[in-house]
């Protein structure tokens, strides 16, 4: 995994938490799970990565 994939999933995962928050903070539920949507595509996104690194090696 190079550092800009690491980089960008640590950006989206982020974004996604205060997308929550301030989705949670607003009551609006939309926002809210479009954040969670986010940080569950960062954990996916680097999961990928994990499995093309055990590959290489």
């Amino acid at each position: 995994m190079g550092i800009s994939d690491k980089i960008s999933n640590k950006v989206d995962d982020v974004a996604g938490k205060a997308k929550e928050g301030v989705g949670a903070a607003t009551g609006d539920k939309s926002t809210e799970n479009e954040g969670k949507l986010d940080q569950a595509k960062s954990s996916l996104k680097d999961a990928g990565e994990k499995v093309k690194d055990a590959f290489k090696s």
